[in-house]
């Protein structure tokens, strides 16, 4: 192991093969944990990409240092690159962050990956009467102290870096956003009121924006880092029937009693292109005790044809707490909604006629658990006779209301869960993580859904099948470029699909739908906005 910086193999032993080429400025990859133990997961979820720098806030174990040759060994195997011996910090406590500041400005990451800053409970001390938490302290410290310094590094350097927390003991095989503790959204591409396209990404530092100059132009503006708090690296993207764009996230903050306090955070993009209003709390079902707070689940949004906007988190409890908010801006309470304990991770749809449902990947279980009312004023009901079967971190949300979609854990196809009809195969076996979808797209005179998602090593497959006609089949297609996050589809202000990703050097590409051609087809990639300067 390395000690502040330097690289050495342990003594008595060589050390497994690495390059000791760092990362080229704003392209690589680094993984700050607590120990070598932690990072064995995180390195093998590599599968591909750029230079992987590993930070360790402490030396270890010798099996910990084992294991990580090991995992360091069979990364070389696939190709994925190590810079050098791990880094370990020996920092003080409360000097952490700006250990790993430091390591950051060394490595110069595009992307940075740690573990949980909040790690779940197994327990509850009833007697102490606060949670039992097994993971060691020192995982939960490093993640917050990665966090913050990475929102420092990326306004030191004034360019984007991205934020990945893990889930510790999460399976590596199924995908980042499966282990991500703060997922990223599906629909982060929208066309706001006067027809211009607005695509909106977590980073480390806050919320980032791309706004297109004029409807359909082809010319961005951004990435801006719009005003708002400390957030955590996730973020919910939901529109109202106006158009207007709602951000939602969660927010860490020190209080006056010298603790930290989560909270969901909320704001709203009246107008493409200009500020968004101030972020406003939405609370916190577990507000009253810090210790339960801060395991709250990210949150999911939706409005129902009555304007009133439905929250949902997952709680402490791992049951699903939701408030309403009326179009006057008057908030309901927090209600507890009972039935299974369930996963952190929900998708909240409109539903027929008019209402709202959320759907919930079950804790213990391989299947879903969906809340709905029976009229605006109806009790919340839960339905765990659903078929769906989802593979973890796919469930998102299809144009039709009360339709959603995911990847079938069986086979990792992509699916479609079609209200009195069960679950329609999309095929698309390849790939991980959520489908995104745009309606009302012409292709050839017939109004269709594109669809795009992630295919093989992060590639963008791009397909269509007939608007509410899912059976009719989808034929995917490579787009022709990577991304790092899920891709995203939007209808622009002229009526064509515009398909949108993240480029593996951290910038927004765009492609066009091609509106002469002979079915579906893109135009070339472009890639838009600023690189620097954010």
């Amino acid at each position: 192991m390395a000690r502040r910086g330097e690289r050495r193999a342990e003594r008595g032993r060589p050390a497994p093969a690495r390059t000791e080429a760092a990362p080229a400025v704003g392209s690589g990859v680094a993984i700050v944990v607590a120990t070598p133990g932690d990072a064995v997961a995180l390195l093998a979820s590599r599968q591909s990409g750029p230079v992987v720098g590993i930070v360790c806030a402490g030396p270890g174990g010798a099996e910990e240092r084992a294991a990580l040759d090991r995992a360091v060994e069979d990364c070389g195997r696939r190709g994925v690159r190590v810079a050098g011996e791990p880094r370990v910090l020996d920092a003080e406590k409360g000097r952490i962050t700006a250990g790993v500041l430091d390591a950051l400005r060394e490595l110069r990451p595009l992307r940075v990956h740690t573990l949980d800053p909040d790690p779940a409970h197994v327990s509850f001390d009833a007697e102490a009467k606060r949670p039992v938490i097994a993971e060691p302290p020192l995982r939960g410290s490093v993640a917050r102290a990665t966090i913050a310094a990475a929102r420092t590094y990326q306004r030191e350097r004034r360019s984007p870096v991205f934020v990945h927390c893990h889930r510790a003991g999460a399976d590596p095989r199924l995908g980042t956003q499966a282990c991500a503790r703060h997922p990223l959204p599906a629909r982060w591409l929208v066309t706001g009121v006067d027809g211009r396209l607005s695509a909106y990404l977590p980073s480390a530092a806050g919320v980032l924006r791309w706004t297109e100059r004029l409807r359909g132009s082809g010319e961005w503006d951004g990435p801006e880092l719009l005003e708002g708090p400390d957030l955590l690296p996730g973020l919910t993207v939901v529109q109202d029937a106006h158009g207007y764009v709602h951000l939602f996230g969660l927010r860490r903050t020190r209080r006056a009693d010298g603790k930290d306090h989560v909270d969901v955070v909320q704001t709203t993009q009246y107008q493409s292109g200009r500020p968004v209003g101030p972020w406003h709390s939405v609370g916190n079902p577990n507000g009253n005790d810090r210790s339960k707070g801060r395991e709250v689940g990210f949150p999911s949004a939706v409005f129902d044809a009555g304007g009133n906007l439905h929250v949902f988190v997952r709680n402490f409890g791992h049951g699903v707490s939701t408030r309403r908010q009326t179009p006057n801006g008057t908030w309901s309470g927090w209600q507890h909604l009972r039935a299974v304990p369930v996963a952190d991770e929900l998708i909240a749809l409109p539903a027929e006629p008019g209402g709202a449902e959320v759907w919930a990947r079950a804790r213990e279980s391989a299947s879903v658990v969906r809340w709905y009312r029976e009229g605006p004023k109806g009790d919340w009901l839960a339905d765990t006779t659903s078929a769906v079967s989802p593979a973890p971190g796919t469930l998102s949300a299809a144009p039709e209301a009360g339709t959603l979609r995911y990847r079938y854990s069986g086979s990792n196809e992509v699916c479609v869960e079609v209200r009195g009809a069960g679950p329609v195969s999309l095929a698309g076996a390849d790939g991980a993580g959520p489908v995104a979808g745009a309606a009302g797209v012409d292709i050839q005179g017939w109004s269709c859904t594109v669809l795009a998602r992630s295919g093989e090593a992060g590639a963008c497959s791009v397909g269509a099948h007939a608007d509410g006609q899912p059976e009719s089949g989808v034929w995917w297609f490579d787009a022709g470029e990577v991304s790092l996050v899920p891709p995203a589809v939007a209808v622009d202000g002229h009526g064509h699909a515009v398909v949108a990703v993240l480029g593996a050097d951290g910038r927004l590409r765009i492609a066009r739908q091609e509106p002469v051609a002979s079915g579906l087809a893109l135009t070339r990639w472009t890639t838009v906005g600023a690189h620097m300067d954010i």
